[in-house]
């Protein structure tokens, strides 16, 4: 079952031709959505957009395209919300960035709906946000490139699958619908992709591990 039993319910309720039923299904799953963004927003935009705007944007374009949802009502709420709102955020990167858009403004792909440069970015930037030792701006620099170098080593996939169950905190369920790979090969991806990052942490000092 690819929705929990109160989506469901929303969803034939959307598919009679309640709209107010799809307002409070993209509720159900707005925290979800806002890990996201705030997880792959470009750090050049902090300050400048907010994550409930993207997400209020990212709810016009689901309202827009409910037809597409309703071709096969039975996939995953969650997964099409989250394409959408990834989709968003390419336009956001694009539109306030222009030609200094990172990787994922240039390289999303409609289909896949990742890209890994993007990902690495961002999973050095969290990461960052656990050293504990004190860094001045160069030093930390310095460490933040050495980091994304090293998660750039990583496989595209482990390091999406990383980024998809650790970060934004999806199941494996979720995590194989986005990728388009079999339950089994996202859970094998994501061992193989946390005992990875473990040897990245240990060798930067100063980096807890949670």
């Amino acid at each position: 079952m690819q929705n929990t039993p109160e989506d469901a319910e929303l969803i034939a309720r959307v598919t009679q031709g309640d709209r107010d039923a799809l307002a409070q299904l993209f509720s159900l799953h707005r925290d979800r959505l806002w890990r996201m963004v705030t997880f792959r927003m470009d750090p050049r935009l902090h300050g400048r957009v907010d994550a409930d705007d993207v997400l209020q944007e990212a709810w016009l374009a689901a309202v827009q395209r409910l037809n597409n949802f309703l071709v096969d009502a039975s996939r995953s709420i969650f997964v099409w919300f989250r394409l959408i709102t990834a989709q968003t955020l390419v336009d956001v990167h694009r539109r306030h960035l222009g030609a200094q858009k990172r990787t994922a403004g240039a390289e999303f792909s409609i289909d896949q709906g990742w890209a890994a440069d993007s990902t690495s970015s961002s999973l050095s930037f969290h990461l960052m946000d656990h050293l504990t030792t004190p860094s001045e701006a160069a030093v930390r620099e310095e460490t933040s490139q050495k980091l994304n170098q090293a998660l750039a080593g990583m496989r595209e996939l482990d390091r999406e699958v990383l980024a998809l169950r650790h970060f934004e905190q999806l199941t494996n369920r979720e995590a194989a619908r986005v990728l388009g790979i079999s339950e089994q090969a996202a859970s094998d991806r994501y061992i193989r992709a946390l005992a990875r990052l473990k040897t990245v942490m240990t060798s930067f000092p100063g980096l807890q591990q949670d």
